[in-house]
């Protein structure tokens, strides 16, 4: 019983922990919003405990060019 407990416990920990405040979608708007860059992929990945949402963009000129963002606090992480 207790290590079923346990293993509730730790399943909602990490579960909460990855919950992101702002979603992918916005992310990915938050990037082209403005701009003429065209999305080409959008993913989350755990970088440092964290998550982050990893947005892949062919810009006007040609280039490609990824921007993270952070997914609890909306902002441009470098």
């Amino acid at each position: 019983m207790k290590n079923l407990l346990k293993a509730v416990l730790i399943a909602l920990f990490f579960s909460s922990s990855c919950l992101a405040s702002i979603s992918l979608d916005e992310a990915t708007q938050q990037i082209i919003e403005g701009t003429y860059n065209k999305v080409l992929g959008a993913q989350t990945e755990i970088i440092n405990g964290k998550a982050v949402h990893i947005i892949k963009v062919l810009t006007p000129d040609g280039r490609i060019r990824y921007y993270k963002i952070d997914a609890e606090s909306g902002q441009l992480v470098s």
